[in-house]
């Protein structure tokens, strides 16, 4: 399963019945998640958190744009939050098994679609960004809704990337991709907005603050607030941010008086700041009962999977534990990532493990589910073989469904074969830059995933024999081929990285 968030803001949160019918259109899209709702009435804007498939996802951000379009009218709406339209940012974030490049497409894809279909002009920033100075969201919205609505259409640098070059009452949408964020806000002591302005021109990274850090001096429930967006908690820390802010609160003689979220927060960047306040030096997240208690129960779920392997019933079986061994790869690599972070002698390569890790872990956690989506394929097929085939259009119908479950059979190893593969690449670089101690490691993961790829490919090749369609089985038998040709190009290069910095003789 290919997971997406969409974080889109509303410019509207006074009228309740207005962010329900907003929600809603959300909530009716099939396969979509929603998640979280979070609206401040001094800022007069409605987050919206949901997730799902990608197309589902982008299904949904269309419908909650057009409602919106329908019931805000940027004329009329006030509120302490900067904002160019109705739906004022849509943003689309890779959680698991896709690419950012993919979040990316979909933005695309949405800005098309809103320009065209509800004429609503469409900037495309962060990842999606067409020109360099659009990537930064403040950038684009400098002037907010009635400064664009007196220049565009004037200024050049106003042109919209899609729909018309004129404003309506929802104003404008600005899509994009873009990584997880925090959007968090400080409240101060003080009821003088002033001072909340200076600390945000301290903290933010455009005005010489910390780096990932987006921040606005406002006045909310009467007192100061510094409204953040951290763009990448991992390298900027929250608490980082906390103790930042409250140095310089303290030049003003005021202090922190509390913080909140808007939205959603991973669990990662929380327990982060617990580690740093209590200066847990020696902390390992195994520490953490739910972590201690997940992992307890992956690894009686693995005790129950090799129980159902050796079960006298045909699923799970071969494609199962071949998505099975690609996840212990890809665990494995992800492994050698983070035991590389944090040391002093791999400080050169820390950005390119943390990325590795992360798509380590993406790569783990779709092998998993191919466990099941494996076995599912194949109980597809049983079910068409047991379809009745009494008559002429009986028999028809059930060849027919014969035919599509077996190309969704095929289908589903061919995905295993080509996660295999990014495993593959990924342990081949952790063996090269990651930790010279685990190196075997690396390469044992390596090594799983090419028994992933190999044991795969016999399920491929099972059921292309017994397609009719053979173009589609000769396109996805060459698919087969190239992997398995990369695959051996791999463990070549492995085999070297071995003997050149492990030491190792074959």
């Amino acid at each position: 399963m290919k997971i997406v968030e969409c974080v889109p803001n509303f410019s509207e949160a006074r009228r309740p019945e207005v962010v329900a019918a907003i929600a809603q259109a959300v909530a009716e899209v099939d396969g979509v998640h929603l998640l979280d709702r979070s609206s401040d009435l001094d800022h007069n804007r409605t987050v919206l958190t949901f997730a799902g498939e990608p197309q589902a996802v982008q299904e949904a951000a269309f419908r909650a744009i057009a409602r919106a379009a329908e019931l805000i009218d940027l004329e009329q709406h006030r509120g302490e939050h900067p904002r160019l339209g109705a739906t004022d940012v849509v943003p689309f974030i890779p959680i698991q098994g896709v690419s950012m490049d993919e979040c990316v497409a979909l933005a695309r894809e949405l800005g098309e679609r809103v320009g065209r279909e509800l004429g609503i002009p469409v900037y495309l920033y962060e990842y999606a960004a067409t020109r360099p100075e659009r990537r930064n969201l403040a950038a684009i919205r400098k002037g907010e809704y009635e400064q664009l609505k007196a220049e565009i259409g004037q200024n050049p640098a106003r042109e919209p990337d899609f729909g018309p070059a004129k404003v309506g009452p929802a104003g404008a949408t600005v899509i994009g991709a873009r990584d997880p964020l925090i959007a968090f806000n400080v409240y101060l002591t003080t009821s003088e907005v002033a001072v909340a302005r200076q600390i945000a021109r301290a903290v933010r990274h455009s005005s010489g603050g910390l780096r990932f850090v987006k921040a606005l001096g406002l006045l909310v429930d009467g007192r100061a607030q510094v409204s953040m967006n951290l763009t990448n908690y991992r390298k900027t820390p929250i608490a980082r941010v906390v103790e930042f802010i409250r140095r310089e609160a303290a030049r003003y003689g005021v202090g922190i008086h509390h913080s909140e979220l808007v939205g959603l927060i991973p669990q990662e960047a929380l327990t982060e700041a617990a580690v740093w306040y209590l200066q847990l030096d020696q902390f390992e997240p195994g520490q953490v009962l739910e972590n201690r208690l997940q992992a307890a129960m992956q690894a009686q779920q693995t005790a129950d999977f090799l129980e159902a392997v050796a079960a006298p019933s045909p699923t799970p079986g071969g494609g199962s534990a071949a998505a099975h061994a690609g996840a212990l790869g890809a665990a494995l690599a992800e492994m050698v990532a983070g035991l590389t972070l944090g040391k002093k002698a791999y400080a050169s390569v820390q950005e390119e493990m943390e990325t590795l890790r992360q798509r380590a872990a993406a790569l783990r956690a779709a092998l998993t589910r191919g466990v099941s989506r494996d076995a599912a394929a194949f109980d597809a097929i049983l079910e068409a073989f047991r379809l009745p085939k009494s008559t002429a259009e009986e028999k028809t119908a059930r060849r027919e469904a014969i035919q599509q479950a077996t190309v969704r059979a095929a289908e589903v190893p061919l995905e295993t074969a080509r996660q295999a593969v990014e495993v593959m690449e990924l342990a081949l670089q952790a063996a090269a830059h990651g930790n010279r101690n685990a190196i075997t490691d690396a390469a044992a993961g390596a090594s799983l995933a090419r028994a992933a790829l190999t044991a795969a490919g016999y399920n491929v090749r099972i059921n292309l024999g017994g397609l009719d369609d053979q173009e589609t089985a000769t396109r996805l038998l060459d698919e087969l081929r190239q992997l398995e040709t990369r695959a051996t190009a791999l463990e070549t290069r492995l085999q070297d990285t071995l003997t050149e910095r492990g030491g190792l003789t074959f």
